[in-house]
Protein backbone atom coordinates (compact mmCIF):
# COMPACT_ATOMS: atom_id res chain seq x y z
CA UNK A 1 0.00 0.00 0.00
CA UNK A 2 1.16 3.31 -0.38
CA UNK A 3 1.90 5.92 2.09
CA UNK A 4 0.45 9.83 2.09
CA UNK A 5 3.59 11.17 1.02
CA UNK A 6 3.56 8.88 -1.84
CA UNK A 7 0.36 9.11 -3.01
CA UNK A 8 0.71 12.91 -2.81
CA UNK A 9 3.79 13.06 -5.03
CA UNK A 10 1.78 10.40 -7.90
CA UNK A 11 -1.46 12.46 -7.76
CA UNK A 12 0.80 15.79 -8.64
CA UNK A 13 2.55 13.43 -11.31
CA UNK A 14 -0.47 12.59 -12.63
CA UNK A 15 -2.41 16.42 -12.68
CA UNK A 16 1.11 17.62 -14.29
CA UNK A 17 1.44 15.11 -17.08
CA UNK A 18 -1.41 17.12 -19.40
CA UNK A 19 0.58 20.21 -19.10
CA UNK A 20 3.81 18.28 -19.84
CA UNK A 21 2.38 17.40 -22.75
CA UNK A 22 0.63 20.30 -23.85
CA UNK A 23 4.00 22.05 -23.64
CA UNK A 24 5.62 19.71 -25.80
CA UNK A 25 6.79 20.84 -29.33
CA UNK A 26 4.41 19.13 -32.13
CA UNK A 27 6.43 18.38 -35.15
CA UNK A 28 5.20 16.64 -38.31
CA UNK A 29 7.64 14.42 -39.13
CA UNK A 30 6.35 13.40 -42.20
CA UNK A 31 7.06 16.83 -43.36
CA UNK A 32 10.54 16.87 -42.08
CA UNK A 33 10.81 13.82 -43.95
CA UNK A 34 9.75 15.31 -47.15
CA UNK A 35 11.54 18.49 -46.72
CA UNK A 36 15.24 16.85 -46.32
CA UNK A 37 14.54 14.37 -49.17
CA UNK A 38 14.11 17.41 -51.46
CA UNK A 39 17.06 19.30 -49.39
CA UNK A 40 18.97 16.06 -50.57
CA UNK A 41 18.29 14.31 -53.64
CA UNK A 42 16.35 17.66 -55.36
CA UNK A 43 19.31 20.36 -54.53
CA UNK A 44 19.22 23.23 -56.58
CA UNK A 45 21.55 25.32 -53.90
CA UNK A 46 24.92 24.98 -55.71
CA UNK A 47 23.24 25.99 -58.93
CA UNK A 48 22.28 29.16 -56.87
CA UNK A 49 25.73 29.52 -55.46
CA UNK A 50 27.19 29.14 -59.05
CA UNK A 51 25.19 32.22 -60.26
CA UNK A 52 26.11 34.32 -57.50
CA UNK A 53 29.72 33.60 -57.67
CA UNK A 54 30.76 32.83 -60.90
CA UNK A 55 28.35 34.61 -62.93
CA UNK A 56 27.13 37.58 -60.34
CA UNK A 57 30.11 38.20 -57.64
CA UNK A 58 31.33 40.43 -56.27
CA UNK A 59 27.91 42.39 -54.74
CA UNK A 60 29.18 45.19 -53.62
CA UNK A 61 26.47 47.48 -52.04
CA UNK A 62 24.81 49.89 -54.90
CA UNK A 63 27.02 49.33 -58.06
CA UNK A 64 25.70 47.79 -60.94
CA UNK A 65 26.47 44.62 -60.80
CA UNK A 66 24.60 44.42 -57.49
CA UNK A 67 21.72 46.03 -59.09
CA UNK A 68 22.13 42.87 -61.96
CA UNK A 69 22.38 40.33 -59.42
CA UNK A 70 19.37 41.60 -57.53
CA UNK A 71 17.75 41.71 -60.31
CA UNK A 72 18.36 38.01 -61.36
CA UNK A 73 16.84 36.92 -57.42
CA UNK A 74 13.94 38.63 -58.33
CA UNK A 75 13.56 36.63 -61.32
CA UNK A 76 14.28 33.49 -59.71
CA UNK A 77 12.34 34.18 -56.89
CA UNK A 78 9.27 34.53 -59.32
CA UNK A 79 10.16 31.23 -60.84
CA UNK A 80 9.63 29.78 -57.49
CA UNK A 81 6.11 31.04 -57.24
CA UNK A 82 6.74 33.53 -54.75
CA UNK A 83 4.31 36.63 -54.62
CA UNK A 84 5.30 40.33 -53.62
CA UNK A 85 8.68 39.52 -55.20
CA UNK A 86 10.73 43.18 -55.61
CA UNK A 87 13.54 45.61 -54.93
CA UNK A 88 12.27 47.38 -51.93
CA UNK A 89 14.39 50.93 -51.33
CA UNK A 90 15.70 51.95 -49.13
CA UNK A 91 18.36 54.93 -48.44
CA UNK A 92 20.26 57.15 -49.24
CA UNK A 93 23.42 54.89 -49.15
CA UNK A 94 25.94 56.78 -50.92
CA UNK A 95 28.56 56.60 -53.43
CA UNK A 96 28.66 53.65 -56.30
CA UNK A 97 32.32 51.93 -56.48
CA UNK A 98 33.34 49.04 -58.88
CA UNK A 99 36.74 47.89 -59.85
CA UNK A 100 37.02 47.45 -63.31
CA UNK A 101 40.67 46.71 -63.89
CA UNK A 102 43.69 46.16 -62.23
CA UNK A 103 47.33 45.83 -62.92
CA UNK A 104 50.22 46.09 -60.66
CA UNK A 105 54.22 45.27 -60.35
CA UNK A 106 57.39 46.14 -58.92
CA UNK A 107 59.46 47.71 -61.84
CA UNK A 108 62.97 47.95 -59.67
CA UNK A 109 65.23 46.40 -58.34
CA UNK A 110 64.04 43.56 -60.81
CA UNK A 111 60.26 43.13 -62.45
CA UNK A 112 57.02 41.37 -60.80
CA UNK A 113 53.84 41.04 -60.71
CA UNK A 114 52.14 41.96 -57.64
CA UNK A 115 49.00 40.49 -56.62
CA UNK A 116 46.36 43.08 -54.94
CA UNK A 117 42.62 43.90 -54.22
CA UNK A 118 41.87 47.49 -54.91
CA UNK A 119 40.10 49.03 -51.39
CA UNK A 120 36.36 49.61 -51.85
CA UNK A 121 35.64 53.89 -52.18
CA UNK A 122 39.19 54.47 -53.09
CA UNK A 123 39.55 56.60 -56.37
CA UNK A 124 41.24 55.15 -59.79
CA UNK A 125 44.79 55.87 -60.82
CA UNK A 126 43.63 57.73 -64.15
CA UNK A 127 46.21 55.56 -65.88
CA UNK A 128 49.12 54.20 -64.79
CA UNK A 129 51.10 55.60 -61.94
CA UNK A 130 54.76 54.97 -61.33
CA UNK A 131 56.08 56.18 -57.53
CA UNK A 132 58.61 54.81 -55.25
CA UNK A 133 57.22 53.34 -51.56
CA UNK A 134 57.68 54.85 -48.17
CA UNK A 135 56.59 53.17 -45.02
CA UNK A 136 54.59 55.68 -43.00
CA UNK A 137 51.78 54.12 -40.43
CA UNK A 138 49.40 56.44 -39.33
CA UNK A 139 47.00 55.71 -36.91
CA UNK A 140 46.84 58.84 -34.81
CA UNK A 141 46.81 62.93 -35.24
CA UNK A 142 50.40 62.45 -33.76
CA UNK A 143 51.07 60.54 -37.00
CA UNK A 144 49.95 62.82 -39.27
CA UNK A 145 51.89 65.61 -37.88
CA UNK A 146 54.62 63.46 -37.42
CA UNK A 147 54.87 62.77 -41.43
CA UNK A 148 53.31 65.61 -42.53
CA UNK A 149 55.18 67.58 -45.62
CA UNK A 150 56.65 64.04 -46.09
CA UNK A 151 54.70 62.41 -48.86
CA UNK A 152 53.98 64.37 -51.48
CA UNK A 153 54.67 61.83 -54.62
CA UNK A 154 54.80 58.87 -52.30
CA UNK A 155 53.21 55.21 -52.71
CA UNK A 156 53.24 55.33 -48.70
CA UNK A 157 52.59 51.92 -47.16
CA UNK A 158 50.44 52.34 -44.16
CA UNK A 159 50.65 49.09 -42.20
CA UNK A 160 53.49 47.64 -40.38
CA UNK A 161 55.58 44.81 -42.45
CA UNK A 162 54.68 41.45 -40.06
CA UNK A 163 56.35 37.87 -39.67
CA UNK A 164 54.29 35.38 -41.49
CA UNK A 165 54.91 31.85 -39.39
CA UNK A 166 54.65 28.61 -40.42
CA UNK A 167 51.06 27.47 -40.22
CA UNK A 168 51.09 24.82 -37.87
CA UNK A 169 47.02 23.22 -37.30
CA UNK A 170 44.47 22.80 -40.00
CA UNK A 171 43.08 26.56 -41.88
CA UNK A 172 39.43 24.49 -41.55
CA UNK A 173 37.73 23.06 -38.12
CA UNK A 174 34.91 21.42 -37.47
CA UNK A 175 33.18 22.30 -33.74
CA UNK A 176 33.71 18.78 -31.54
CA UNK A 177 31.75 17.52 -29.42
CA UNK A 178 33.53 19.67 -26.37
CA UNK A 179 33.21 22.92 -28.26
CA UNK A 180 29.99 22.79 -29.13
CA UNK A 181 29.07 21.91 -25.11
CA UNK A 182 30.95 24.37 -24.42
CA UNK A 183 29.09 27.05 -26.55
CA UNK A 184 26.17 26.21 -25.03
CA UNK A 185 26.65 27.10 -21.86
CA UNK A 186 26.11 30.30 -20.77
CA UNK A 187 28.57 33.34 -19.88
CA UNK A 188 28.29 36.26 -17.35
CA UNK A 189 26.41 39.34 -18.00
CA UNK A 190 29.55 41.13 -17.97
CA UNK A 191 30.78 39.07 -21.18
CA UNK A 192 30.94 41.12 -24.10
CA UNK A 193 31.73 38.95 -27.11
CA UNK A 194 30.03 40.30 -29.54
CA UNK A 195 30.02 43.72 -31.20
CA UNK A 196 26.50 45.28 -33.28
CA UNK A 197 29.48 46.86 -36.14
CA UNK A 198 30.66 45.06 -38.90
CA UNK A 199 34.06 45.11 -37.76
CA UNK A 200 35.96 45.82 -34.82
CA UNK A 201 37.59 48.87 -32.90
CA UNK A 202 40.93 49.92 -33.55
CA UNK A 203 42.90 50.85 -30.35
CA UNK A 204 44.23 53.79 -29.24
CA UNK A 205 47.69 52.34 -28.48
CA UNK A 206 49.21 50.38 -25.96
CA UNK A 207 47.25 51.11 -22.41
CA UNK A 208 44.31 53.12 -23.96
CA UNK A 209 40.91 51.98 -24.51
CA UNK A 210 39.66 51.02 -28.08
CA UNK A 211 38.05 53.34 -30.14
CA UNK A 212 34.26 53.26 -30.65
CA UNK A 213 32.55 52.74 -34.24
CA UNK A 214 31.98 57.01 -33.86
CA UNK A 215 35.50 57.70 -33.25
CA UNK A 216 37.28 55.56 -35.59
CA UNK A 217 35.04 56.67 -38.82
CA UNK A 218 35.93 60.18 -37.94
CA UNK A 219 39.55 59.85 -37.49
CA UNK A 220 39.41 57.36 -40.90
CA UNK A 221 38.26 60.90 -42.41
CA UNK A 222 40.99 62.78 -41.23
CA UNK A 223 43.54 60.32 -42.52
CA UNK A 224 41.86 60.67 -45.94
CA UNK A 225 41.91 63.89 -46.26
CA UNK A 226 45.44 64.30 -44.68
CA UNK A 227 46.73 61.70 -47.64
CA UNK A 228 44.79 63.94 -50.24
CA UNK A 229 46.09 67.11 -48.85
CA UNK A 230 50.12 65.89 -48.54
CA UNK A 231 49.65 64.58 -52.08
CA UNK A 232 50.50 61.11 -51.97
CA UNK A 233 49.96 58.34 -54.89
CA UNK A 234 48.54 55.83 -53.82
CA UNK A 235 48.14 53.84 -50.31
CA UNK A 236 49.29 50.18 -49.94
CA UNK A 237 48.60 47.78 -46.51
CA UNK A 238 49.33 44.03 -46.29
CA UNK A 239 46.37 43.85 -43.65
CA UNK A 240 46.75 42.08 -39.68
CA UNK A 241 46.39 38.37 -41.31
CA UNK A 242 46.59 36.43 -44.25
CA UNK A 243 49.81 34.37 -45.91
CA UNK A 244 49.53 31.96 -48.51
CA UNK A 245 48.15 34.07 -51.58
CA UNK A 246 45.49 34.83 -49.04
CA UNK A 247 44.63 38.97 -49.12
CA UNK A 248 41.78 40.11 -46.70
CA UNK A 249 40.77 43.39 -47.96
CA UNK A 250 37.47 45.60 -47.55
CA UNK A 251 36.87 49.64 -47.74
CA UNK A 252 39.64 52.38 -47.82
CA UNK A 253 37.49 55.19 -48.52
CA UNK A 254 33.49 56.13 -47.60
CA UNK A 255 30.60 55.54 -49.54
CA UNK A 256 29.28 58.57 -48.11
CA UNK A 257 28.96 61.58 -50.94
CA UNK A 258 29.76 63.86 -48.41
CA UNK A 259 32.97 63.14 -47.90
CA UNK A 260 35.97 63.48 -49.62
CA UNK A 261 36.90 60.61 -52.17
CA UNK A 262 40.17 58.62 -51.09
CA UNK A 263 43.10 58.44 -52.96
CA UNK A 264 43.35 55.01 -54.82
CA UNK A 265 44.46 52.18 -52.14
CA UNK A 266 45.30 48.71 -52.37
CA UNK A 267 45.48 45.46 -50.38
CA UNK A 268 48.69 43.27 -51.12
CA UNK A 269 49.96 40.13 -50.90
CA UNK A 270 51.39 39.84 -47.74
CA UNK A 271 54.42 38.21 -48.60
CA UNK A 272 55.24 40.52 -51.36
CA UNK A 273 54.23 43.66 -49.24
CA UNK A 274 57.41 41.76 -46.94
CA UNK A 275 59.61 42.14 -49.59
CA UNK A 276 59.28 45.91 -50.54
CA UNK A 277 59.60 46.42 -46.99
CA UNK A 278 62.86 44.71 -46.81
CA UNK A 279 63.88 46.02 -49.65
CA UNK A 280 63.51 50.26 -47.94
CA UNK A 281 65.07 48.76 -44.86
CA UNK A 282 68.05 47.74 -46.71
CA UNK A 283 68.17 50.83 -48.92
CA UNK A 284 67.93 49.67 -51.72
CA UNK A 285 65.42 52.02 -53.79
CA UNK A 286 62.16 50.17 -55.33
CA UNK A 287 59.67 51.65 -58.16
CA UNK A 288 55.89 50.27 -58.10
CA UNK A 289 53.58 50.53 -61.11
CA UNK A 290 49.79 50.67 -60.93
CA UNK A 291 46.74 50.87 -63.16
CA UNK A 292 43.35 51.03 -61.55
CA UNK A 293 40.39 51.69 -62.97
CA UNK A 294 37.16 52.40 -60.11
CA UNK A 295 33.88 53.12 -61.61
CA UNK A 296 32.01 55.64 -59.08
CA UNK A 297 29.73 57.00 -61.97
CA UNK A 298 26.20 56.09 -60.70
CA UNK A 299 24.13 57.92 -59.75
CA UNK A 300 21.26 56.87 -58.11
CA UNK A 301 22.49 56.74 -53.83
CA UNK A 302 19.53 54.42 -53.17
CA UNK A 303 19.83 50.61 -52.92
CA UNK A 304 17.81 48.01 -51.73
CA UNK A 305 16.63 44.62 -50.20
CA UNK A 306 15.00 42.37 -51.57
CA UNK A 307 11.65 40.64 -50.58
CA UNK A 308 9.35 38.02 -51.59
CA UNK A 309 6.01 35.93 -49.77
CA UNK A 310 4.26 32.38 -49.93
CA UNK A 311 1.37 33.58 -48.85
CA UNK A 312 -0.10 31.78 -45.63
CA UNK A 313 -3.77 30.04 -46.01
CA UNK A 314 -4.68 29.70 -42.46
CA UNK A 315 -6.79 32.48 -40.06
CA UNK A 316 -3.35 33.46 -39.15
CA UNK A 317 -2.36 34.72 -42.43
CA UNK A 318 -1.64 38.01 -41.77
CA UNK A 319 1.22 37.08 -39.34
CA UNK A 320 4.62 36.51 -41.08
CA UNK A 321 7.60 34.82 -40.89
CA UNK A 322 10.72 35.95 -41.53
CA UNK A 323 13.86 34.01 -43.18
CA UNK A 324 16.90 36.05 -44.42
CA UNK A 325 20.72 36.50 -45.20
CA UNK A 326 23.30 39.55 -46.63
CA UNK A 327 23.37 39.87 -50.13
CA UNK A 328 26.11 41.89 -50.57
CA UNK A 329 29.74 41.39 -49.98
CA UNK A 330 33.12 42.52 -50.37
CA UNK A 331 35.23 42.75 -53.93
CA UNK A 332 38.28 40.41 -53.38
CA UNK A 333 36.55 37.19 -54.13
CA UNK A 334 33.19 36.57 -55.33
CA UNK A 335 31.21 36.77 -52.29
CA UNK A 336 30.72 33.01 -51.73
CA UNK A 337 31.14 32.19 -47.68
CA UNK A 338 29.79 36.01 -46.93
CA UNK A 339 27.52 35.91 -47.97
CA UNK A 340 26.35 33.60 -51.30
CA UNK A 341 26.39 30.96 -49.17
CA UNK A 342 23.33 32.25 -46.93
CA UNK A 343 21.79 33.61 -49.51
CA UNK A 344 21.36 30.53 -51.53
CA UNK A 345 20.65 28.98 -48.74
CA UNK A 346 17.49 30.77 -47.76
CA UNK A 347 16.40 30.93 -51.52
CA UNK A 348 16.48 27.20 -51.53
CA UNK A 349 14.32 27.34 -48.11
CA UNK A 350 11.78 29.08 -49.93
CA UNK A 351 11.78 26.69 -52.83
CA UNK A 352 11.67 23.71 -51.28
CA UNK A 353 8.64 25.10 -49.48
CA UNK A 354 6.74 26.17 -52.34
CA UNK A 355 7.53 23.18 -54.78
CA UNK A 356 6.13 20.51 -51.70
CA UNK A 357 2.73 22.61 -51.94
CA UNK A 358 2.71 22.21 -47.87
CA UNK A 359 -0.39 24.67 -46.74
CA UNK A 360 1.10 26.89 -43.57
CA UNK A 361 -0.87 29.12 -41.54
CA UNK A 362 0.83 31.87 -41.55
CA UNK A 363 2.86 34.01 -44.82
CA UNK A 364 6.61 33.22 -44.78
CA UNK A 365 8.78 36.05 -46.32
CA UNK A 366 12.45 36.27 -47.58
CA UNK A 367 14.51 38.81 -47.32
CA UNK A 368 18.16 39.43 -48.69
CA UNK A 369 19.97 42.26 -47.45
CA UNK A 370 21.72 44.75 -48.92
CA UNK A 371 24.45 47.27 -46.86
CA UNK A 372 25.27 44.37 -44.12
CA UNK A 373 28.78 44.83 -44.55
CA UNK A 374 28.64 48.67 -44.03
CA UNK A 375 26.88 48.05 -40.70
CA UNK A 376 23.28 46.22 -41.08
CA UNK A 377 22.37 48.98 -43.46
CA UNK A 378 19.54 47.50 -45.01
CA UNK A 379 18.00 45.32 -42.10
CA UNK A 380 17.94 48.07 -40.16
CA UNK A 381 16.20 50.40 -42.30
CA UNK A 382 13.57 47.59 -42.81
CA UNK A 383 13.00 47.54 -39.38
CA UNK A 384 12.32 50.67 -38.97
CA UNK A 385 10.39 51.15 -41.83
CA UNK A 386 8.39 47.83 -40.85
CA UNK A 387 8.10 47.14 -37.10
CA UNK A 388 9.96 50.03 -35.03
CA UNK A 389 12.65 52.46 -35.08
CA UNK A 390 14.73 51.93 -32.27
CA UNK A 391 15.36 55.38 -31.13
CA UNK A 392 11.97 55.87 -30.25
CA UNK A 393 10.49 52.49 -29.67
CA UNK A 394 7.56 53.22 -31.22
CA UNK A 395 5.77 50.01 -33.08
CA UNK A 396 4.27 49.88 -36.24
CA UNK A 397 1.11 47.64 -36.87
CA UNK A 398 3.33 45.16 -38.08
CA UNK A 399 5.19 44.59 -34.86
CA UNK A 400 2.96 42.31 -33.25
CA UNK A 401 2.50 40.02 -36.80
CA UNK A 402 5.92 39.53 -36.99
CA UNK A 403 6.66 35.63 -35.55
CA UNK A 404 10.53 34.88 -35.69
CA UNK A 405 13.25 35.79 -38.03
CA UNK A 406 16.02 33.44 -38.86
CA UNK A 407 19.54 34.31 -40.35
CA UNK A 408 22.19 32.55 -41.92
CA UNK A 409 25.34 34.41 -42.04
CA UNK A 410 28.68 32.30 -40.41
CA UNK A 411 30.03 31.48 -43.72
CA UNK A 412 29.41 28.18 -45.70
CA UNK A 413 29.36 25.53 -42.73
CA UNK A 414 26.72 23.08 -41.81
CA UNK A 415 24.32 24.16 -38.89
CA UNK A 416 25.44 22.89 -35.08
CA UNK A 417 22.89 24.73 -33.74
CA UNK A 418 21.39 28.22 -32.39
CA UNK A 419 21.82 31.10 -30.56
CA UNK A 420 18.95 32.26 -28.35
CA UNK A 421 19.63 35.21 -28.18
CA UNK A 422 18.73 35.80 -24.33
CA UNK A 423 15.43 34.23 -25.16
CA UNK A 424 15.41 30.95 -23.24
CA UNK A 425 11.94 30.26 -23.84
CA UNK A 426 12.26 29.22 -27.03
CA UNK A 427 14.98 26.59 -25.51
CA UNK A 428 12.25 23.26 -25.54
CA UNK A 429 10.49 24.67 -28.62
CA UNK A 430 14.13 24.60 -30.59
CA UNK A 431 14.71 21.18 -28.73
CA UNK A 432 11.96 19.58 -30.30
CA UNK A 433 12.54 20.90 -33.82
CA UNK A 434 15.96 19.89 -33.89
CA UNK A 435 15.25 16.16 -32.47
CA UNK A 436 14.81 15.20 -36.40
CA UNK A 437 18.11 16.50 -37.18
CA UNK A 438 20.33 15.14 -34.83
CA UNK A 439 22.07 12.39 -37.10
CA UNK A 440 23.06 15.79 -38.65
CA UNK A 441 24.96 17.05 -36.30
CA UNK A 442 22.58 19.98 -34.90
CA UNK A 443 21.10 20.22 -31.61
CA UNK A 444 23.14 22.96 -30.07
CA UNK A 445 21.18 25.38 -27.96
CA UNK A 446 23.05 28.16 -26.64
CA UNK A 447 21.78 30.76 -24.80
CA UNK A 448 24.03 33.72 -25.40
CA UNK A 449 23.98 36.74 -27.93
CA UNK A 450 25.81 36.53 -31.26
CA UNK A 451 26.40 39.54 -33.06
CA UNK A 452 27.51 41.51 -36.55
CA UNK A 453 24.53 40.27 -38.54
CA UNK A 454 21.12 41.27 -39.62
CA UNK A 455 19.31 39.14 -37.39
CA UNK A 456 20.20 42.22 -34.83
CA UNK A 457 18.08 44.66 -36.14
CA UNK A 458 15.25 42.89 -35.36
CA UNK A 459 16.24 41.74 -31.38
CA UNK A 460 16.94 45.25 -31.17
CA UNK A 461 13.09 46.38 -31.29
CA UNK A 462 12.31 43.17 -29.33
CA UNK A 463 11.09 40.81 -32.05
CA UNK A 464 12.26 37.28 -31.99
CA UNK A 465 15.50 37.24 -34.35
CA UNK A 466 18.17 34.34 -34.19
CA UNK A 467 21.10 32.98 -35.77
CA UNK A 468 22.38 29.54 -36.37
CA UNK A 469 25.71 28.11 -35.37
CA UNK A 470 27.72 27.17 -37.47
CA UNK A 471 31.22 25.10 -38.13
CA UNK A 472 33.65 27.53 -38.39
CA UNK A 473 35.46 26.19 -41.49
CA UNK A 474 38.27 28.36 -42.61
CA UNK A 475 35.67 31.42 -42.65
CA UNK A 476 37.97 33.62 -40.27
CA UNK A 477 41.25 31.42 -41.80
CA UNK A 478 40.82 31.97 -45.27
CA UNK A 479 37.93 32.83 -46.66
CA UNK A 480 36.19 36.28 -44.67
CA UNK A 481 36.56 39.24 -46.38
CA UNK A 482 39.42 37.78 -48.77
CA UNK A 483 40.45 37.13 -52.69
CA UNK A 484 39.72 33.41 -51.50
CA UNK A 485 35.94 33.75 -50.69
CA UNK A 486 34.98 31.83 -53.52
CA UNK A 487 32.81 29.08 -54.78
CA UNK A 488 35.55 26.62 -54.20
CA UNK A 489 35.70 27.42 -50.45
CA UNK A 490 31.93 25.79 -50.26
CA UNK A 491 30.80 22.50 -48.98
CA UNK A 492 27.48 21.23 -51.21
CA UNK A 493 26.47 18.49 -48.44
CA UNK A 494 26.53 21.69 -45.74
CA UNK A 495 24.22 24.02 -47.29
CA UNK A 496 21.96 21.17 -48.36
CA UNK A 497 21.97 20.42 -44.45
CA UNK A 498 21.41 23.95 -44.11
CA UNK A 499 18.51 24.31 -46.25
CA UNK A 500 16.82 21.45 -44.71
CA UNK A 501 17.19 22.44 -41.16
CA UNK A 502 15.82 26.08 -42.09
CA UNK A 503 13.14 25.00 -44.07
CA UNK A 504 11.86 23.02 -40.92
CA UNK A 505 12.21 25.42 -38.70
CA UNK A 506 10.20 27.73 -41.10
CA UNK A 507 7.65 25.65 -41.45
CA UNK A 508 7.15 24.80 -37.74
CA UNK A 509 7.23 28.39 -37.25
CA UNK A 510 4.49 29.05 -40.15
CA UNK A 511 1.84 26.29 -38.78
CA UNK A 512 2.56 26.58 -34.88
CA UNK A 513 -0.85 27.24 -33.18
CA UNK A 514 0.46 30.39 -31.34
CA UNK A 515 3.54 32.76 -32.08
CA UNK A 516 7.19 32.65 -30.52
CA UNK A 517 7.38 33.86 -27.28
CA UNK A 518 9.10 37.10 -26.91
CA UNK A 519 10.97 38.84 -24.79
CA UNK A 520 10.29 42.25 -22.98
CA UNK A 521 10.46 45.28 -24.97
CA UNK A 522 14.09 47.25 -24.99
CA UNK A 523 13.85 50.63 -23.91
CA UNK A 524 14.61 53.29 -26.47
CA UNK A 525 18.32 53.63 -27.94
CA UNK A 526 18.87 56.97 -29.27
CA UNK A 527 21.47 58.15 -31.30
CA UNK A 528 24.32 59.88 -29.51
CA UNK A 529 25.52 62.44 -31.48
CA UNK A 530 28.51 63.39 -32.39
CA UNK A 531 30.99 65.72 -30.19
CA UNK A 532 31.47 68.87 -31.41
CA UNK A 533 35.15 69.29 -32.54
CA UNK A 534 37.39 71.25 -30.54
CA UNK A 535 37.59 75.14 -30.81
Amino acid sequence: MLNATTRTALLAALVALPLICLAEEKVDLSVVNRIRTEAFTNSKVMDTMFYLTHVLGPRLTNPPNFRTAGDWAVKQLSGYGLTNVKEEKWGPFGRSWQNKYFEAHMAEPQFSELMGIPLAWTEGTNGSLAGEPMLAVIRTEADMEKFKGKLRGKIVMTSEPRDLPLPERAEAHRYTDAELGEEAMAVSASTNRYVDSPSAPHTRSAGTPPLTREERLRLNDKIAQFMRDEGVLLVMSAGTQGQGGTIFAAGGGSYDTKKVVSVPGVAVMPEQYNRIARLLEHKIPVKLEFNIQNDMSADDPNTFNIVGEIPGSGPHKDEVVMLGAHFDSWQGGTGATDNAAGSAVVMEVVRILKSLKMPMDRTVRIALWGGEEEGLLGSRAYVKEHFAARETMKLTAQHPKLDGYFNLDNGGGKIRGVYLQGNDMMRPIFESWFVPFKDLGANTISIRNTGGTDHLSFDAVGLPGFQFIQDPMDYETRTHHSNMDVYDRIQPSDLMQASAIIASFIYNTATRPEMLPRKPLPAPQPTTPAPKPAT
